[in-house]
This record gives C-alpha cells, sequence and structure tokens, in this order.
C-alpha cells in the first residue's frame, strides 16, 4: 500500500459533538448516526407528525396501502463528491440507493422520479455522462424513470451536481419486514464483503494509492432480495442496506428498534484485505465504513442455512456470510466477539467519518 501526494495529516476531518450542543447544522448530522438522528428526532419529526399523531417507523421506505395495493415509497438525495468514482457514479448511486431501500421493505421496484440540482458552470459532458449513467443503472435494476425535475444554482452555490430520486415498489402479499420482528436466536446474514464503497470514495478524493484497485459495490439488490423471500417470507424477519454508518449503524438501528441484543463474531465479518490495509493506515474501522451493494438480514434460525445458499448462488451475494446473532442479554446493544476472544462495543456512530460518500 502507498500513499500518493496526500499524507493522513492533510484529511482534515472533524467529529463534531452532538446536536444538543450545536446550534447549527454541521457535517456530522448528515452522516446517519447519532447525530442524524437527534437531527431527525428533535427537529425534523415533531414538526412533520405534529403532537396528535405517532411518527411513522424510521425504516429504508414507507410502507403504504393504496386502492388495495401495498406500496413502499422511499425517497433519497445524493450529494457525492467526486462525481465519478471507482465502480460508478452519482447517477449509478440516484438510482441504486432508492431501488435498494424499497427492497429492503420486502417492494419490487417499479417506478423512480430523478430530480436534479445543477451549478451554474458545470460541463454539459458532465451532466450527459451523469444522465447516460442514470439510465443505465435503471435499466440494469429493471425500473423505469417516469418523471423528473431540473434547477440551477448560481456558481459557487453547488458542487456540480446533486441529485434526488423517490422510488416505489409493490409488495407481495405476506411480506412483513420490520425491526420490531426481530427476536432472540435470530441469525444475522451479511450479503459480502464490507468497506468498498467507502474506502473507494476515499481512493479517489484523497489520491490515496493502495496495493490493489478498491472498486465501490454499488448494485441494485432487488434480485438477491427476491432470491431471500423465495425460500421463506414470514421468517425473513428484517432487512438493511448498511450505507451511511456502516453495518455498525444499521445493527444498531435495529437492536434498538427491536430491543434485543446483536452479539457479532468479528472474524465471521468479510472484510478484503485492501479495505482492511487501508482503514489500519488511517485509523478507520471497516464496521463503521459505507456501502451501496451489500445487505445485512435478521433470519430465524430455522431458516438462515437455506436463505443463506440463496444468496450464495445468486451472483450479488456469493460472499454471504452468517456475522452472529440475536441475543436476550444486553437489549439494543451491538457487541463483537473479537478473534482474541475478548468483546467489545459496537456503538453506533457519532457523525461520520467519511463525509460526502452518498
Amino acid at each position: 500500500m502507498s500513499d500518493t501526494n496526500t499524507t493522513v495529516d492533510a484529511l482534515s476531518w472533524t467529529c463534531p459533538a452532538p446536536l444538543r450542543d450545536r446550534p447549527r447544522v454541521v457535517m456530522g448530522h448528515g452522516g446517519g448516526g447519532a447525530m442524524s438522528a437527534e437531527l431527525v428526532e428533535q427537529v425534523l419529526l415533531p414538526a412533520l407528525t405534529g403532537s396528535d399523531r405517532a411518527p411513522a417507523p424510521l425504516t429504508d421506505s414507507a410502507v403504504v396501502e393504496l386502492g388495495g395495493a401495498r406500496l413502499a415509497f422511499s425517497t433519497d438525495s445524493f450529494v457525492v463528491r467526486p462525481l465519478f468514482f471507482p465502480g460508478g457514479s452519482i447517477g449509478d448511486l440516484a438510482v441504486n440507493g432508492t431501488v435498494n431501500d424499497l427492497a429492503m421493505s420486502g417492494a419490487r421496484p417499479a417506478f423512480l422520479s430523478c430530480g436534479l440540482i445543477l451549478e451554474e458552470g458545470v460541463g454539459i459532458d458532465t451532466v450527459t455522462r451523469v444522465a447516460e449513467a442514470i439510465g443505465a443503472a435503471a435499466r440494469t435494476a429493471d425500473v423505469r424513470v417516469v418523471t423528473g425535475d431540473t434547477k440551477v444554482v448560481e456558481a459557487g452555490h453547488g458542487d456540480g451536481v446533486y441529485i434526488n430520486t423517490a422510488g416505489v415498489g409493490l409488495v407481495p402479499a405476506g411480506i412483513d419486514l420490520r425491526p420490531d420482528r426481530v427476536v432472540p436466536g435470530d441469525v444475522i446474514l451479511l450479503s459480502g464483503p464490507i468497506g468498498l464503497h467507502g474506502v473507494a470514495i476515499l481512493s479517489e478524493r484523497e489520491n490515496l494509492a493502495f496495493e490493489s484497485d478498491v472498486r465501490s459495490d454499488c448494485a441494485p439488490l432487488g434480485g438477491l432480495v427476491e432470491a431471500m423471500l423465495s425460500v421463506t417470507t414470514t421468517d425473513l424477519h428484517v432487512l438493511r442496506d448498511p450505507t451511511r454508518g456502516g453495518l455498525a449503524a444499521s445493527l444498531n438501528e435495529i437492536a434498538t428498534a427491536a430491543g434485543c441484543g446483536v452479539v457479532v463474531q468479528e472474524r465471521a465479518v468479510p472484510v478484503p484485505p485492501s479495505v482492511a490495509g487501508a482503514c489500519a493506515m488511517l485509523g478507520l474501522d471497516p464496521m463503521y465504513v459505507a456501502n451501496e451493494g451489500k445487505l445485512v438480514a435478521f433470519v430465524a434460525r430455522e431458516h438462515a442455512d437455506a436463505v443463506l445458499a440463496a444468496m450464495r448462488a445468486h451472483p450479488l451475494g456469493a460472499e454471504s456470510a452468517i456475522i452472529g446473532e440475536a441475543v436476550a442479554d444486553h437489549p439494543g446493544m451491538v457487541v463483537a466477539r473479537t478473534g482474541l476472544g475478548g468483546t467489545r462495543v459496537v456503538d453506533m456512530p457519532l457523525g461520520e467519518q467519511l463525509p460526502r460518500i452518498c
């Protein structure tokens, strides 16, 4: 592994304090960790739901009923820097991020909207590349972009291209994926190696070179989810794609919502050597690094082996693994059993290690 033109000291990251100690928004509020949760729970939810309505569950997408059909609905915004990176682009993220949020509800993604916010002065060739990436990713995911919008902001008031996508998908009968369905004894499955997306973004942004190329894992997960649901619908309890905040954030969110503890076998979590080396050099924990083409599932023990086999038979789940289980002890807490026989707490991240990664 080598470092070209950039030292670790030059990566000017900050670790901001929580919302209650900050009168203004800081980058950490967008990181998908504890600061994001505080912003949503203390500022946004009270304003949006009002005191007379119970807030909806904070899941990847909302499942609603309309005309007798169960629909999943999700929206996401993408501000990644740089716009193009090894393994993908902001256009790929805009499609796959929303498609995957729908898939985590068990939905079959069908339609997307696409809103582009362009900065004055950005090259038309750049916009063309982004649009072509959106179209190609939509075709791969088997969804249609059916509506959209374009706005332009003055030079210096954007960062080239920002994208918002919203998506709708149909939830088949009998599927009920919610974190509060998790019970002690559930087995935790992970669909493959973690940390590739975050390290790919970091290597491109900071001009870092590693022993082997690191490419983002950005991909649509709908087909993998359908393969899992073909084994069982009732005993697949919850799905989550560990994007911002990484695997650690997803496991903590599920543990808190379920009121269960989570135990992870650290050595069972697949981490590519290139990601492990980059994280060791930069002082990062792979458990907190973002992914864009992985999912974590909590499955009833009696069906775990069959679901794992179905995952491994799919191209996006070939390296799936059992990484742990839900337990009755330490409810709401995630712990990792280390290779040396010790135990460490895997906390919810506070802000974000790597800003602007999606």
